[in-house]
Parts: structure tokens; sequence; C-alpha cells
């Protein structure tokens, strides 16, 4: 499988040049190639290639922006005619944006207009948010009523407080309250690109401000399954950590619930291989109960502290008397995002957010 960096290719440049040499006065393809490849360019990772690429394309440009603006345009508008759709490599025309136009208000203000309905502008948006406060805001909050729901996606997406992978935006962690009328203008988006922006939104707000995303849910809370949706996918963060309030907001509850026979099936997991657990559950009240089945994996870290992470199996309504059979695996495959550490380690289930039973197995 190639690396992310790898969309950065010869096969890329030599069609990002067709373009460039239609729309670009005087645009040299060999030269600009020469420049993207020297240096350590192998040595390069996927952001680094993008910035190495915003800076030889601005060698390319007019140094007045409103001119270099109109190029950038062009080039868009070119590439849409060879049907060709702006992916993850094109990154590179929003950062050219938070690089050179960040003085600029206006202009950058319509440059991330038109760009994100190509190429999402959601990190570069983030640097204005920063310098200009509450203007940028006023324009987000416009932006959320933009007749193209990429700009719609982007009021919410540019805004998150803790969007991942882009600079933080310690303000609105602490208090995001200038993003709720945005996520309000939002909430019944016909697109559900937008909306699934709306959840993962309010799950960043959950995370540092869980009694507005409460208040959100009750004031939302309707027979629109889209937005009841919404608030779902908003709260998961609130439900796998078992805030009491959100729980009592979906009626999820143990009483009449039993868990038994709780068994790790494979105490000794060597790394590579899947630990294998199971359990029953029982309804023994005498009404219908909806209950949300998770387990927990206590992975060791390195200080030989345990850390918790929360899995979901699934949320399904369980008839009086009724008895499930639940057996899981969790892969200890090596992944780049995860390190494994040798030792013990714990594995717990968790119904409706309380955790029921703690067992420990061992990692070799």
């Amino acid at each position: 499988m190639s690396a992310l960096k790898d969309l950065y290719s010869r096969p890329f440049y030599n069609k990002l040049c067709d373009t460039f040499t239609e729309t670009i006065p005087g645009f040299n393809k060999q030269e600009f190639i020469k420049q993207i490849y020297s240096g350590n360019w192998e040595e390069k990772e996927l952001k680094d290639r993008m910035k190495h690429t915003t800076a030889v394309l601005h060698r390319f440009m007019p140094k007045e922006y409103k001119k270099a603006a109109k190029l950038i345009k062009a080039s868009i508008t070119h590439l849409r005619k060879r049907q060709i759709a702006g992916g993850l490599e094109f990154i590179f025309f929003p950062d050219y944006i938070e690089t050179y136009v960040i003085d600029d208000f206006e202009e950058a203000v319509q440059s991330i207009e038109f760009v994100t309905q190509f190429i999402s502008c959601e990190f570069a948006v983030r640097p204005f948010i920063l310098k200009y406060g509450e203007r940028m805001m006023n324009q987000m909050l416009a932006w959320s009523r933009h007749k193209e729901h990429s700009v719609r996606r982007l009021a919410s997406e540019g805004s998150r407080p803790r969007l991942p992978w882009a600079m933080a935006i310690p303000a609105l962690k602490k208090d995001p309250s200038a993003t709720l009328p945005i996520l309000e203008n939002l909430k019944n988006d016909p697109s559900e690109w937008v909306r699934k922006s709306v959840a993962n939104h309010i799950n960043d707000i959950a995370k540092d401000n869980p009694h507005i995303v409460i208040g959100i849910a009750h004031q939302w809370r309707s027979n629109n399954k889209e937005t009841n949706a919404i608030i779902k996918h908003g709260s998961r963060t609130l439900l796998k950590q078992g805030h009491p309030e959100i729980l009592h907001y979906y009626g999820l509850d143990t009483d009449g619930i039993q868990v038994s026979k709780f068994k790790v099936l494979t105490p000794v997991v060597k790394t590579g291989d899947s630990l294998a657990f199971s359990f029953t559950l029982e309804n023994k009240s005498s009404q219908a109960k909806h209950i949300r089945i998770e387990y927990a994996i206590y992975y060791r870290r390195q200080n030989n502290t345990l850390s918790k992470k929360v899995f979901k199996i699934s949320e399904k309504d369980c008839q009086p008397g009724e008895s499930l059979q639940i057996i899981r695996q969790q892969s200890f495959r090596l992944i780049t995002t995860r390190v494994f550490y040798p030792g013990k380690q714990q594995v717990s289930v968790i119904i409706n957010g309380i955790e029921q039973a703690v067992k420990s197995f061992e990692l070799q």
C-alpha cells in the first residue's frame, strides 16, 4: 500500500502542470518540476510535500495576491473542465491562501469561499479565526447559510474546537458559544456531509463543555430523525464516558440487567494475535430494556499505568427474560497509531455506561 505522501507523484505534477501551462502566463513546466524535486524530496512527508508545493507555486505566481487569486480560480476551473476532482493532494491551494493572504481579509474570504468548493479549506480557515476573531466568526456564520453545501460544511468543520490534525483554537475550546448559531443553522441541513460535520463539532464541544452538549440535546430533541442522529453521534464521547445526564437522556439504566459468565478466552495474547472474551447478558426485569453494550481495554502504557479505551459492541432492545450470548475479539495487530507494551492488561464489560466486570490478561 502506498504512503499518503506518494499522492505527490510525477504523474500528479505532470497533470497539474498541464493546467498551469494553460492558466499561468509564462509558466515553465520543466523548471517547476525541477524545483519540486530539488533537495531532500524523498525524505519529506505528506505535509512537508504539500508546503513545498505551495512555496514552489508561489515563485511562479504574481506577487500581488489579487492577480494570483485569479490564477488560482482559473486553475481550479480548468481542472474541473478536465473532470479532475479535488482530492487531498490539492490541499496546497488552501495552504497558499493561509500562507500568503493572511493579511488581506477580504481577498482571502473570497478565495476561501471559491476554493473550498473544490478542496476543503477547513484547515486553512483556522489561522483567520485566530487572527480576526469575531470578524471571521461572523463570516463563518454567513457561510452557514450559503447555497453550496461545501461552504456550509466549512462553517461547521473549520470552526470545530478540536479539529483533528489542525491547529487548536483555545478560545473555542474554552467557550464555544460563538459556534452555536452556526450549528443551529445547520442542524436540519439537507446534506448528510454537513450534518456529520455538525455531529463531530458537537462531540468536540463535549470534551471540554459537556453541559453545553446536554443543553443542545434537550433543545434539539424532536421527531426529526436526522437531527436526533446528529445528537446521538455528537454525544458519543459522553456515552463512552458514561456521563450520567446523557445516560438519563437516552433512558439507559442497568436496573434488572445482569452480566454473568464473563470469561477471558485467551488469558495470554501475543502481539499480532487477538484477545477473545465472552459473557452473558440477561434482562431480568419485567419490561423491555434498551441496552448499549460496550467493552473497554485498559492498555498498558510505557510507564506501566493503564489507559482505558472504550469500544461499542451494539445497541438494541432486550425483551423481558431475554438472554444474549456475547463473544468478542480485540486485535493486537501492530498498527502505526498505537504502540503495545507487554505485561498485564485488562478488559471490562460496560452496560448502559456502567462498568460491570473487569478481568486481566497478559500481553506478550
